[in-house]
């Protein structure tokens, strides 16, 4: 690891752990030649996921996307950033842990949906009246049917 000061690239790992998220390594380390100490993560490089739209548009994977639509469904409920956020890393362990290159956009919303029940069921109905492009009042009656039925 090359010092960000000097340039030098006689530095050693003083400390490491795990960092806040649990998915990277936090590394204290310190260059030997200027003696000034520096931080450093480290995570596992994941294969590059592409997702396929509704009209089969492919795009790469975007966790800011799955975000945004969470926290609106979110919006106002009593639902906690860390719920949010554990969330959205469950999501893409999922995700991730199938090994595919390329997953469906409704695969991921069925995912989100599934998950988003067991949280909050006003934020779940929301997240599935865009996701499953509800047209009427009917459609929306089966979901939360289907919902109080279970």
């Amino acid at each position: 690891m090359r010092c960000p000061f000097c340039g030098s690239d006689n530095t050693r790992v003083i400390d490491s752990r795990p960092a806040d998220d649990n998915n990277s390594i936090r590394r204290r380390r310190m260059c030997d030649d200027c003696g000034k100490r520096f931080t450093t993560y480290e995570k596992v490089e994941t294969i590059p996921l592409i997702v396929i739209k509704k009209d089969n548009v492919r795009e790469q994977y975007d966790r800011a996307k799955i975000e945004g639509g969470i926290l609106r469904a979110c919006h106002k409920r009593p639902v906690s950033v860390d719920t949010i956020t554990k969330l959205i890393d469950e999501v893409e362990t999922e995700i991730f842990s199938s090994e595919e290159k390329e997953i469906r956009s409704d695969r991921i919303g069925e995912i989100v949906m599934e998950k988003l029940k067991d949280i909050d069921a006003v934020a779940y109905v929301r997240f599935a009246s865009v996701y499953r492009e509800f047209k009427d009042v009917e459609t929306f009656l089966d979901e939360l049917n289907k919902m109080l039925n279970k």
